[in-house]
């Protein structure tokens, strides 16, 4: 029996081809939808992994230190240090903010650690250039996603910092690579106010009668003293001894230092089911409808291939070619179709991937998922052309 599908993919397989070359570049959107996913959830990951951290301690009620804002004294960690099963402690504070360099402005998040002891809780695991942080004010290290350059100098804020050291894959639950400072640098960048705005609250206070009564001096300076000393940070990172328990030390925490505790399975829940929910639903509405648009692009392409062979197959069905035949070659162009689509597709997001602004990430199981679900959808696309190739009448072999 002659092979119509192969009779005609042979006969057009310039058509056919560049068919499946538009069909693979729809495919390799839908891929790289996927993978923009997994690159966020690889992005929360890799923000809890290189912390250092066992157990993130914040201010009580919140979600911090990374979904929600969350302030504590930067004294906590001594009462912290002192229980079962911790064996190192470090204070972090995160601010997310727009940084500008070289003319541009690009949004990073800046990471204060602290730098008295090397490969404390919050510090980068690893380096690719460059040395550690060693001076206690104006030294950084950048993420190489920055851009950045060993030696620069980077303003933030009030300050300008030399770039002494580069790591990679150091990024923000968003993506944004992280600059790591001294903690003392941090707490200036993101608690103190600026010039013009301390000036305005001293006038604002002076202005106040409150603060102007008999009997009262020096009341200003007070409280500006007091500000000046209640440092903040936004979470203490703890390293716990090998045989600890998290949950045990976290329910410590919890029960005595009047602070929330959050192990890393807590965490990672807080950073994928929390933070980037919205996000994840978004991309699966986007997959969904990417994948009915193709079935519907797989049906039409197949639908107008069959109706363009209607004397063929009239030939066939005249020659005694059973439906079940008829119907096989069909499905076999739909199949063939989706293959060189899907093979197109993967491609395509493997080469355009490092082009995205978002971290895509191509894991080989989706490509398999994705292969599975390409064939499925070109062979239910394919039962239109199917249902129109079987209701040909034989006699149009022999029509006008």
């Amino acid at each position: 029996m002659i092979n119509l599908a192969g009779r005609d993919i042979l006969h057009g397989w310039g058509k056919f081809l560049f068919t499946g070359v538009g069909l693979g570049l729809l495919i390799g959107v839908t891929l790289s939808m996927a993978g923009i996913y997994r690159g966020m959830v690889d992005d929360g990951q890799v923000l809890i992994d290189n912390s250092g951290a066992d157990l993130w301690v914040v201010q009580q009620g919140t979600l911090g230190p990374y979904a929600e804002p969350s302030s504590i004294r930067d004294d906590v960690w001594r009462g912290i240090a002192g229980l079962p099963g911790v064996a190192e402690t470090g204070n972090a504070a995160y601010l997310t903010m727009q940084i500008e360099h070289a003319g541009k402005e690009s949004r990073a998040m800046v990471v204060g650690m602290e730098v008295d002891r090397p490969n404390r809780p919050g510090a980068p695991a690893y380096l690719t250039a460059g040395r550690p942080v060693l001076a206690g004010h104006y030294e950084a290290i950048a993420d190489e996603l920055a851009k950045f350059k060993l030696g620069e100098r980077v303003r933030i804020r009030r300050h300008e910092y030399e770039i002494v050291g580069l790591t990679r894959r150091m990024v923000s639950s968003s993506g944004d690579p992280m600059i790591f400072v001294p903690l003392k640098d941090a707490q200036e960048i993101q608690f103190l106010k600026d010039n013009d705005a301390l000036l305005n609250e001293r006038a604002r206070t002076a202005a106040n009668p409150a603060f102007n009564r008999p009997g009262v001096p020096g009341l200003l300076e007070a409280v500006q003293a007091a500000n000046a000393q209640s440092r903040m940070v936004n979470a203490v990172l703890v390293r716990l001894e090998a045989n600890a328990d998290p949950e045990a030390v976290a329910a410590e925490i919890r029960r005595w230092k009047r602070l929330q505790a959050y192990t890393k399975v807590q965490m990672e829940d807080i950073l994928v089911a929390k933070l980037i929910a919205t996000s994840s639903r978004q991309i699966a509405m986007f997959l969904v409808i990417l994948s009915v648009v193709t079935a519907a692009i797989v049906a039409f392409i197949i639908y107008t291939m069959t109706l363009a062979k209607v004397r063929e197959i009239a030939v066939l069905k005249l020659i005694g070619a059973r439906n079940r035949t008829i119907a096989g070659m069909i499905l076999q162009q739909a199949l063939g179709l989706g293959l060189i689509g899907f093979f197109v597709g993967r491609l395509a997001a493997g080469l355009w991937a490092p082009v995205f602004p978002k971290y895509v990430l191509l894991l080989p199981g989706d490509a398999l998922r994705g292969f599975a679900i390409v064939m499925a959808i070109c062979a239910l696309a394919s039962v239109v052309a199917i249902r129109a190739a079987l209701a040909i009448d034989p006699a149009e072999a022999i029509g006008g």
